[in-house]
């Protein structure tokens, strides 16, 4: 009799609004105390040993941390990209004016960052890691602002993902750019045909999913291979569904978001925190936080990233160029850009390529990236929440006014 219940009650959570991201926050404390245990090392082998097939012809095998940021990742952003999609297509950012914000934010919040980092380290052998506070994680910010439930308008968390996604693109652009040894533009090339042939068959009216997931497997190997992070296929493939249904029937896209939203939620992220918040601290770490390094890191995310987030979307929005997310405020928008302050995975995945071979600098820019991202999320959550409380306790009409005025 007692079963049932105690499964009820676990079915309830987990499918609630706050469940997801609590699961998420507690893979989260697990992976850093098993890193911090005598169970670190091996979990860290595990990690690092290799799974799939390989040939001449075909290369598929690799650690299994790569699999989950490069192959589960992928789905997860598969998912995001479907609902940037839906929003663009007839919601949230369907206005130009308000589709155009979330790029001007994103830029704001990707050149600040920089510009503070570049300030403490300027002249110093850790210069060059210059683009680790520049990037969100997308996972993490989205995981927090779903947390956070009714007390954020729905609105907001599609202008974050919109933020996200810009925001990883222009990561990826950076790491191509300038962290990137070897590009395979003969793997691009093939990548973009595929996509190209993808969006024909959208034209053309093709409705079954498998036409666009199959092609899809293969964007993202061409995509890998191509020196490019290979999550970026799950948005391209994304934008290529079809957003119209036959008849009555549901359409594509909302058929495949709603298979895709449990198994992300439940299985993907938490698998993703476990991996990536694996962080063994290390003598010197804590000591790293107020050097050039450190302070670069922490301010960037910290400081840099809602405040460059702000401004640009203040100018943009003050020029009429951009128009403010639906029943959102200022106070919102700071407070969003507060989450976007939590950088992990991106940002260790940079400085890591910033100090290939510097243990202890990368140890320290880990740490750093680490405590900016937990300050982050938690001063972004209590002040967006303090905000809603604020907000419940106006009366109605002065609510519809201040809306009326953004």
């Amino acid at each position: 009799m007692t079963s049932p219940t105690y499964y009820s009650r676990l079915k309830n959570f987990l499918f609630s609004n706050s469940g997801p991201g609590i699961l998420l926050m507690a893979c989260v404390v697990i992976s850093l105390t098993i890193a911090n245990s005598p169970l670190g090392a091996g979990f860290e082998k595990f990690l690092d040993g290799e799974i799939g097939y390989e040939s001449h012809a075909l290369h598929l095998r690799y650690p299994i941390i790569l699999w989950i940021n490069d192959g589960l990742m992928a789905i997860f952003f598969l998912l995001v990209g479907l609902e940037i999609k839906r929003e663009i297509v007839g919601g949230e950012l369907s206005s130009t004016r308000k589709a155009a914000l979330p790029v001007f934010a994103a830029l704001g919040g990707v050149i600040m960052p920089a510009v503070i980092y570049a300030l403490f380290n300027h002249g110093t052998e850790t210069a060059s890691g210059w683009a680790i506070p520049m990037a969100t994680d997308i996972a993490f910010a989205l995981a927090i602002i779903t947390l956070l439930g009714k007390k954020v308008p729905i609105t907001l968390k599609i202008f974050l993902a919109a933020l996200a996604i810009v925001d990883d693109l222009m990561a990826i652009l950076i790491i191509a750019i300038f962290y990137s040894g070897d590009l395979h533009y003969n793997y691009l090339v093939y990548a973009v045909l595929l996509v190209a042939g993808l969006f024909v068959l959208n034209r053309l009216g093709v409705k079954n999913l498998a036409v666009y997931l199959i092609p899809g497997l293969f964007i993202w190997y061409f995509i890998h291979h191509s020196g490019i992070h290979a999550t970026i296929a799950g948005v391209l493939t994304a934008f290529t569904i079809p957003v119209k249904g036959t008849g009555d029937t549901e359409s594509p896209l909302l058929r495949l978001e709603h298979a895709l939203s449990r198994p992300v939620n439940l299985l993907i992220m938490p698998v993703f925190a476990l991996a990536n918040t694996n962080i063994a601290f290390v003598e010197g770490m804590f000591g790293g936080l107020a050097s050039p390094l450190g302070l670069g890191i922490v301010l960037g995310l910290f400081i840099g990233k809602p405040l460059g987030i702000f401004l640009l979307s203040w100018i943009s929005v003050k020029a009429g160029v951009c128009a403010m997310p639906s029943h959102a405020n200022w106070k919102h928008l700071l407070g969003v850009g507060m989450l976007a302050g939590i950088g992990f995975t991106m940002s260790i995945f940079i400085a890591l390529l910033s100090f290939s071979g510097e243990e202890l600098m990368m140890a320290e820019a880990k740490f750093s990236v680490l405590v900016a991202s937990v300050i982050s999320g938690i001063v972004g959550s209590l002040f967006l929440s303090i905000i809603n409380k604020k907000t419940d306790n106006k009366p109605t009409t002065t609510n519809v006014k201040v809306s009326k005025e953004l």
